[in-house]
C-alpha cells in the first residue's frame, strides 16, 4: 500500500474522541454533580421559598457495564471499527484504530456508562424531590446522546429510562408548580395582613392613638415587608406594587398624622409652659411677702389657677411645679417662723386664758341670772385683757368661752319669755274663757245626768274632762310667770 493510500484510508476513517494514552476514566457521579449546570433562579412567577430544606441525595454507584455484557450489543472489526446492534440492526458507532477488539470495544462502553450514570443521578433527584429546574434540559441532552447511537451498551433500556423520567419530572414539576402556587398564596396572606394592619393603624384618631406602640408596630411591620420581600417568593409585579403603594401609602399617613400630633402638642405644651411660667413669675414674687393673711390668700388663687391651667409635658411640667412650689415654700416657710416667734410670746397670755376658762365654767349651769351675767362680763373684760393665744390654741379657746356665752344667752332668753308681759295677759285671758266653757260644761253634764240621756252624758264628760286638762296646763304657765 502506498503512501498516498494509506493516507486516504485514514482518512476515511471515523476519527476517535480520544487516543489510547489519553483515555479518561469514566466520571463518577459525584464529579457528574459537581460539573451538572448550576439550577437556575426561579422568574418572578415561580415562588421558591427560601427557608425550605435543601434535599439530601444519594450518589448513586458508577454504572459499570462488563465487556462480556457489552459484547451482546455490538460488533468489533479487527481494524476497531465498532457498531451497536440494537433488534437485529447495526448503527456505525466509530473507529478506535490501533487498538485491540476490548480496548476499542471498552472505550465506546465507557460512553454508555457514562450516560447511564447520569441517568441514574437525574433519577435519584427526581426521587429526592430535588427542584426540577433544567432537569428536562439536561434528559433531553442525554437523550440526544443516547438516540446518535454513538455508544455501546443496551441503549434501549436507556431509552425507556429516559421516557419513565420524563413522565417522572413532568409529574415532579407539576408538583413543584403546585407548592409554588400554594407558597405563593400564603406569602400573598402574609404581605395582606402586613399592609392590612398597617392601614389599620393609620385610620386610627390621632387624638386617641398610642403613638409609641403604634409607632413601634408600624416599624415592625416595616420590617417584616423587608425580610419578606427579600427573602420571600416572588408575588409578581402587579401584586407586588399594589400592596408596596397601599402599605406605603398607610405609612406616609400614620407618619403625617403623627407629624400634626405632636406639631400640635408642642404648640399646647409652649402654652401651657408660657402660662405656668406667668404664674411662676407672680408667685416668686409673693415669696417674700409679710402681709401674711392676703399673701396667703393669692396663693391659694395661685394655686387654683395652676389646676386649671392645661399640663405641659412631663419633664417640663415637674420642672415648673418645682419652681412654682418652691416660691409657695419659701413664703410659708417664712410665716410658720413668724408665727412660732408669736407664738412664743402668746405662750403666758395662753396660761392666763386657760385659768380664765375654767373660772366661767364654774358659772353653769346657770341657776342666779344675775350673778351669772355679772360673772361673765368681767370673765369677758380679763379675756380681752390678756390678747391672743398661739394659733394652735386660738379654736380651742374661743370654742370653751363661746360655750359659756352661748348657755347664759339661752338662760336670759328662758326668762324673758316667762316674764313677758303680753304672754302672761294672753295666758290669763285664756283661763277666762277656759273657766267659763268649764262652767257651761258642768251645766250641760249635769242637765244630760238628770235626763238621764246616755250619750249626752258622755259627750260632756269627755268634753269637760279635756277642758280640764287644758285648765291645768294654762294654770302652771300662769304660776311660772308669777
Amino acid at each position: 500500500m502506498t503512501d498516498s493510500q494509506k493516507s486516504d484510508e485514514t482518512a476515511s476513517r471515523p476519527v476517535p474522541e480520544a487516543s489510547e494514552t489519553q483515555r479518561p476514566a469514566a466520571p463518577s457521579p459525584a464529579a457528574f454533580a459537581a460539573r451538572r449546570p448550576a439550577t437556575a433562579a426561579p422568574d418572578a412567577g415561580t415562588p421558591t421559598p427560601s427557608t425550605a430544606p435543601k434535599p439530601v441525595i444519594a450518589a448513586p454507584p458508577v454504572h459499570s457495564t462488563s465487556l462480556e455484557e457489552a459484547a451482546r450489543f455490538a460488533r468489533v472489526q479487527e481494524d476497531g471499527h465498532v457498531f451497536l446492534l440494537v433488534n437485529g440492526e447495526e448503527f456505525p458507532v466509530g473507529q478506535y484504530p490501533d487498538a485491540s477488539r476490548d480496548e476499542a470495544l471498552a472505550y465506546f462502553v465507557r460512553k454508555y456508562d457514562d450516560v447511564a450514570s447520569q441517568l441514574a443521578l437525574l433519577q435519584a433527584r427526581v426521587q429526592a424531590k430535588a427542584p426540577t429546574t433544567d432537569m428536562l434540559k439536561t434528559l433531553k441532552h442525554l437523550g440526544e446522546q443516547v438516540a446518535e447511537r454513538k455508544m455501546v451498551g443496551d441503549v434501549l433500556a436507556l431509552d425507556a429510562q429516559i421516557e419513565a423520567l420524563r413522565s417522572s419530572i413532568k409529574e415532579a414539576e407539576a408538583a413543584e408548580r403546585a407548592e409554588a402556587e400554594a407558597v405563593k398564596a400564603r406569602e400573598l396572606a402574609a404581605r395582606e395582613a402586613i399592609v392590612a394592619e398597617a392601614e389599620e393603624i393609620a385610620a386610627k384618631d390621632p387624638a386617641t392613638i398610642q403613638w409609641k406602640t403604634s409607632s413601634n408596630r408600624m416599624n415592625e411591620l416595616f420590617e417584616a415587608w423587608k425580610t419578606a420581600q427579600k427573602n420571600g417568593p416572588r408575588l409578581g409585579r402587579s401584586n407586588e406594587d399594589s400592596l408596596w403603594k397601599r402599605f406605603r401609602s398607610a405609612r406616609t399617613v400614620f407618619d403625617r398624622h403623627r407629624r400634626a400630633y405632636f406639631s400640635q402638642l408642642d404648640s399646647e405644651n409652649t402654652a401651657a409652659k408660657r402660662a405656668k411660667e406667668a404664674l411662676i413669675a407672680r408667685a416668686e414674687e409673693l415669696a417674700t411677702s409679710t402681709d401674711w393673711g392676703n399673701t396667703a390668700a393669692e396663693y391659694r388663687q395661685l394655686m387654683d389657677e395652676w389646676k386649671a391651667s392645661k399640663r405641659a409635658s412631663r419633664k417640663d411640667d415637674d420642672a415648673l411645679w418645682a419652681r412654682f412650689r418652691a416660691a409657695q415654700d419659701t413664703f410659708f416657710a417664712a410665716r410658720q417662723a413668724a408665727n412660732e416667734v408669736i407664738d412664743e410670746e402668746f405662750a403666758a397670755n395662753l396660761t392666763v386664758k386657760e385659768e380664765l376658762l375654767k373660772e366661767a365654767q364654774g358659772i353653769l349651769p346657770v341657776r342666779d341670772l344675775t350673778a351669772a351675767r355679772k360673772a361673765l362680763n368681767s370673765i369677758r373684760d380679763r379675756w380681752e385683757e390678756a390678747g391672743k393665744v398661739p394659733r394652735a390654741d386660738m379654736g380651742r379657746m374661743e370654742a370653751g368661752i363661746r360655750k359659756i356665752e352661748e348657755a347664759v344667752k339661752a338662760a336670759e332668753d328662758e326668762h324673758w319669755q316667762k316674764s313677758n308681759p303680753e304672754t302672761k295677759a294672753r295666758t290669763n285671758s285664756a283661763l277666762s274663757q277656759l273657766e267659763a266653757t268649764i262652767a257651761a260644761l258642768e251645766e250641760d253634764l249635769a242637765a244630760a245626768e238628770k235626763n238621764g240621756n246616755a250619750k249626752k252624758i258622755a259627750d260632756a264628760r269627755e268634753a269637760l274632762e279635756a277642758r280640764q286638762q287644758w285648765l291645768a296646763m294654762l294654770q302652771k304657765s300662769a304660776q311660772d310667770f308669777s
